[in-house]
């Protein structure tokens, strides 16, 4: 027996990025563990990624090129070979590229976080025949905008140091389920006295291990930021030489704070007075003490309309009181604008001959049941889809069902397994796991390089997505050298060598390491060089103001609340949030039979005082609807939801739930505040008991 042991890297939507070991044994691999070694890793994975082998070796993964026999979302396929799939593409794309080719549509996401098998040499393939651009904004784009105007770019707190803050936000997410790697750094800063306080709607597992948990409607994140200011100004407990120094538009700020006094404040986001000026004061007297503050902020905020304000107003507090003059001070929100990956090269923008339309991914709804006309361009005669699951994971999922229903479009979707996307495909093509390809990876939780090596040869047929549109681009006869690549070749042209930051990379020691943390400062921001226009944090953003935004944090309503809709209210007068299962993924991991069983089925969570208006009990059969559509699932009653909230935990697949739906049958297509995203918790409806 020879057993070897290789490194990889988790691939998935997560900020951990783990450093993975994976014992291979004639070929087989038996065991994936944490690498001891990674500083965030430290030996620890997810329950999710731990049994990873289970899901690469699973009897359900696609292994063998597919065609449909059935009709569009019946799942029924007959196996047919690569010449026949590839040639079948190529007939159907190939006229298509030659007259109308923005009706072809890649639509993909974040099913791998790797810069080869997520978006490289797919993307020279679509640039090569001119489709339609996708704008990739369905997680994370509202608040990246937001924080961008304000710090300047995805930049910020190392979490290797979060262990040494005194005080810790916790705004808008839940890290036991997401973000395992901080939890545990949060939980040494409490060990050493540090005081954790949980700012988040829904009362998740991380709330309840918190010393404190405000529960504030949803939506009012950036009410609630604006009140702290309010606090903060009025009662000095600022930096004023930070301030002085290094930021903008204070003077404008103040004004704009006076506004938001914490009565105003407290109404606005639901809770009490003194929890406005509590936290206020922590924060502000924790940093004036000399001691670290730090916020730990996720994507949870921005899922709303004023999302992406809601993340500048949270982005401006540690500029206030001086947070980043400490390495344990400051936010992070994400830290993948700290890598200086080398994108065009990989992805080969100019390859585009003319510059196409741009279809929004939280859109597709919409858009695929568009027919052709000068505002919007050719009707979408073409989705390629690979690393996503728009049927399960899209908003208003009624209508991107119909969309991928559609007997004229033509569809082709990547995937391990059948998901619910897949079940639609006219062409369905296996691809390989992490454990199967070769990888190059950033990070947007911590500040590590990271390799993937491949540990196991490919199962049955499938293919890595380079190869597969390698395969294509020949196919429809791209010859462009680009394509000839190989995915060492493009790997080691992943970072940019003269960056300072990662003047070390370089790809060979990479693969035999597995990981290397590029060249930061441990305080990036202790002396301002923002990467902001003017080099400081940016109170005032001039360049909102060139953008049509207000250039000042601002109180932007939901579209759908008790307050700025009353009338909407009075029909669907629940707010509803759909924040990840802990043993899910976005989608992955769904059909994972031991972490589906974890979960058992989908819940809807419910305060004491909801249920009881609506005779509903614990473990009654709910409906969950609004003019959007509605699904079906199991009350669970319960006081983690805020009365006037109900919580769907998601997302699961469709065709693994009771009546075929999940929660995106009731949430809009309609966009953030800035960033072009969704707003998936910005949603009312009305729960009943099913018949």
């Amino acid at each position: 027996m020879t057993s070897t042991q290789v490194r990889a890297a988790c691939p998935h939507d997560c900020p951990d990025t783990c450093a993975i070991l994976v014992t291979v044994e004639n070929g087989v691999a038996t065991e994936i563990k944490g690498d001891p070694d990674h500083p965030t890793t430290a030996g620890v994975l997810c329950t999710k990624v731990a049994r990873y082998a289970e899901r690469t070796y699973s009897p359900d993964r696609l292994l063998y090129p597919m065609r449909r026999v059935g009709k569009k979302g019946e799942g029924k396929f007959e196996r047919i070979s690569w010449d026949e799939a590839l040639d079948t593409i190529a007939a159907r794309l190939k006229p298509l590229a030659q007259e109308r080719p923005e009706a072809i549509l890649p639509y993909s996401y974040a099913g791998t976080m790797g810069l080869l098998q997520g978006e490289s040499m797919s993307l020279r393939f679509f640039h090569s025949l001119g489709a339609s651009l996708l704008d990739r904004t369905i997680c994370a784009m509202a608040g990246a905008t937001g924080y961008k105007y304000t710090i300047g770019g995805s930049v910020g707190t190392d979490i290797e140091q979060f262990q040494n803050a005194k005080l810790i936000l916790i705004w808008g997410g839940n890290p036991i389920a997401s973000n395992l790697h901080f939890w545990m750094r949060a939980q040494e800063a409490k060990r050493r006295g540090a005081r954790l306080i949980a700012i988040d709607p829904y009362r998740s597992l991380t709330a309840e291990k918190c010393h404190q948990h405000i529960a504030l409607l949803p939506g009012t994140d950036s009410a609630l930021a604006l009140g702290m200011m309010h606090v903060l100004i009025a009662e000095k407990l600022l930096d004023e030489d930070y301030i002085a120094r290094y930021t903008l538009g204070f003077e404008e700020l103040k004004e704009r704070a006076a506004e938001w006094t914490p009565e105003r404040t407290a109404e606005t986001c639901g809770i009490t007075v003194e929890e406005v000026v509590g936290l206020a004061r922590v924060y502000g007297s924790t940093a004036k003490a000399g001691e670290p503050v730090a916020i730990r902020l996720n994507y949870g905020v921005q899922r709303v309309r004023g999302g992406g304000m809601a993340v500048r107003n949270v982005a401006c507090l540690p500029a206030l009181v001086g947070a980043w003059r400490h390495a344990a001070g400051g936010v992070q929100l994400s830290a993948s604008g700290t890598f200086p990956s080398n994108k065009p090269a990989l992805q080969r923008p100019d390859l585009l001959k003319k510059q196409p339309r741009t279809i929004n991914m939280s859109t597709i709804g919409d858009d695929l049941l568009k027919e052709a006309s000068p505002e919007f361009g050719p009707k979408i005669e073409a989705v390629i889809v690979y690393n996503s699951n728009p049927v399960a994971v899209a908003p208003e999922s009624p209508k991107v069902a119909a969309g991928f229903a559609r007997e004229d479009l033509f569809t082709v979707v990547l995937e391990h397994f059948q998901t619910d996307t897949a079940d639609y495909a006219d062409i369905l093509l296996p691809a390989t796991t992490q454990l199967e390809h070769t990888d190059v990876h950033l990070a947007y939780g911590h500040l590590y390089m990271m390799a993937n090596n491949a540990a196991i040869a490919p199962m049955g047929e499938a293919k890595p997505n380079t190869e597969i549109f390698r395969l294509l681009a020949a196919r429809m006869g791209l010859d462009d050298s680009c394509f000839r690549e190989s995915d060492d070749e493009m790997a080691a042209i992943a970072f940019r060598k003269d960056d300072e930051r990662a003047v070390h990379f370089d790809w060979e020691s990479l693969k035999r390491k597995g990981w290397e943390k590029l060249n930061m400062p441990d305080a990036p921001f202790a002396c301002g060089n923002f990467p902001t226009p003017s080099g400081k944090c940016e109170f005032y953003s001039a360049q909102m103001k060139a953008d049509g935004l207000d250039p000042l944090p601002a109180y932007i309503p939901n579209y759908e609340s008790q307050a700025s809709a009353p009338d909407l209210a009075a029909k669907y007068p629940l707010a509803m949030i759909s924040p990840p299962q802990r043993n899910f993924l976005n989608s992955t991991f769904v059909n994972v039979q031991s972490l589906r069983a974890a979960e058992g089925e989908p819940w809807l969570d419910i305060n004491p005082d909801d249920a009881a208006t609506r005779g509903v009990n614990h473990g009654d059969m709910v409906r969950i609807f609004n003019d959007r559509g509605s699904f079906v699932c199991k009350a669970r009653v319960t006081d983690k939801a805020r009365k006037g909230l109900v919580v769907g935990l998601s997302i699961w697949w469709k065709k693994l739930a009771r009546d075929g739906k999940n929660a995106n049958e009731v949430t809009s297509q309609r966009l953030t505040d800035m960033g072009r995203a969704p707003t998936f918790y910005d949603t009312l409806v009305q729960v009943e008991r099913a018949v």
